[in-house]
């Protein structure tokens, strides 16, 4: 999730009543619209079942029956916006005169970071400060992506074991840095995650009915400071971080679907498998798997861009930390901060990007030291828009959908004139920073990325969110051709 830095707090977004008027309207329409296609499509059945049953030979799709009134059914509306292939960009003089004064407004601090690019040619439209090194808060997820989708392979899986102990009773919960193993079948948060259960079944299955006395968690895959420089003392345990250990069950949360995370998530892990072995009374330690240990059980993770996925749409930190610590072992480095600090820019440079104004210190954001041009995020969302870079493609269908899911679910849809689904993007909030960046399909069809990154606010963020959420709504509603 999202955060504030510093206090600890939950970023709660601003729920208008113009915004759930809208999101119902919209629905309700949409509602409307399928029940009438599917009135008239039983009507239709109805009408050649009853005039074809004639011993006369007509064919009963041909001949309705006498004095039948059949429906006109045109052509079903989109429910969301498709590409014009030939749709004209924007002009960026028309551009600039639609987006320059709500860029400009209070709520957004001091010269807020914004560029937009045109996806299909790669032309800068717009751009305010777009090369200036940024706060990104969370749209950092966006680069941290990049370095999981070329770094590791998108279909690869990452893996869970339960191996014997060193004594009798005992049994190893080897953490993989999967943090989307999951308490509950099926996850309550994580689709396609693998489950405890699963997991305990094989441990019993092997052990053959031994009793289980005593869990022990090795978290040793990841190793350095649970949390990153630039974290507030607030951040782990929260809301939405933790500590960053190897093991966790359910995104590090103290339960499934809520949203406090814990202090102590391999521990918790250890439980959790305890509990599932049917002896909750065994005793949990920390510890270290024995060498050439038999492996009891293993479960695999979702794919890595079925992670990414989950990762971007909910603003999940807990999860991207993990994924940069995979990054940073794919890479031959430390899975501590340090290592992702050094694996995650090294991706991107690989990648073809350009890492003028990057400085990374976590995988998630949340530190207040990480910096990123506006320039580079639109570059990345650009690529893997355009197609051009197959395995980035999850980094588009992760992105939050405005009105509809993820961190947007509640934001972007009081605009009558935007329409469904035009606008998708990543959120960001720390202290005193607010951003997003995504894409737009503008009203003439055009695909567009666009970064908006505001780190010197303080107005607060509820109006902070609604004049980002306006310069989205208007770009989309712009033409500007």
């Amino acid at each position: 999730m999202d955060s504030i830095a510093s206090s600890g707090s939950p970023t709660v977004p601003p729920k208008a009543v113009t915004a759930r008027y809208g999101r119902f309207r919209r629905r309700l329409v949409l509602a409307g619209l399928v029940l009438v296609a599917v009135v008239a499509l039983v009507v239709v059945l109805v009408v050649r079942a009853v005039g074809g049953g004639g011993s006369d030979g007509e064919d009963a799709g041909t001949a309705p029956a006498a004095g039948a009134q059949l429906p006109t059914i045109g052509d079903p509306s989109p429910v969301l916006v498709s590409l014009a292939g030939d749709a004209p960009a924007p002009d960026p003089a028309a551009l600039e005169a639609a987006l320059a004064p709500l860029l400009a407004v209070p709520a957004l601090g001091a010269s807020p970071a914004a560029r937009v690019v045109d996806v299909v040619t790669g032309d800068v439209l717009l751009d305010r400060g777009g090369d200036r090194a940024a706060v990104p808060a969370s749209t950092a997820k966006l680069v941290t992506a990049v370095a999981a989708l070329t770094t590791l392979d998108p279909d690869a899986t990452l893996e869970t074991t339960v191996v014997a102990g060193a004594a009798p009773g005992e049994v190893v919960l080897v953490g993989g840095g999967d943090v989307t193993l999951s308490t509950t079948t099926p996850s309550r948060t994580y689709p396609g995650a693998p489950t405890v259960a699963d997991l305990a079944g094989q441990v019993q299955a092997a052990v053959g009915g031994a009793p289980v006395t005593r869990v022990v968690v090795d978290n040793g895959l990841f190793t350095g400071p649970l949390t990153a420089p630039g974290w507030g003392a607030g951040d782990a345990p929260s809301s939405y971080a933790a500590p960053v250990t190897a093991t966790a069950v359910d995104g590090a949360r103290l339960t499934p679907g809520n949203p406090q995370r814990s202090g102590a998530p391999g521990t918790d892990a250890g439980r959790a498998l305890a509990v599932a072995l049917g002896a909750p009374g065994a005793a949990v330690a920390l510890g270290e798997a024995p060498a050439g240990a038999a492996v009891l059980g293993t479960v695999r993770s979702a794919p890595v861009s079925r992670l990414v996925e989950q990762m971007l749409a909910q603003s999940d930190n807990v999860l991207a930390e993990a994924l940069g610590r995979h990054v940073a072992l794919a890479r031959d480095l430390p899975a501590t901060f340090d290592g992702v600090a050094q694996a995650v820019p090294a991706a991107l440079e690989d990648a073809g990007f350009d890492l003028a104004g990057v400085a990374v210190a976590d995988g998630s954001g949340l530190s207040a030291t990480d910096r990123l041009p506006a320039a580079l995020l639109t570059s990345v969302l650009a690529t893997a828009a355009d197609g051009s870079r197959v395995e980035l493609s999850a980094i588009v269908s992760g992105l939050a959908v405005a009105g509809y899911d993820g961190t947007l679910a509640d934001r972007g849809d009081a605009d009558p004139v935007t329409a469904p689904g035009s606008v998708r993007g990543k959120t960001g909030t720390l202290l005193g920073v607010h951003a997003l960046a995504g894409t737009v399909v503008t009203a003439d069809g055009r695909l567009v990325a666009f970064a908006f990154v505001a780190d010197g606010v303080t107005g607060g963020e509820g109006p902070a969110e609604a004049a980002l959420d306006q310069a989205a709504a208007a770009l989309a509603a712009c033409g500007c051709s």
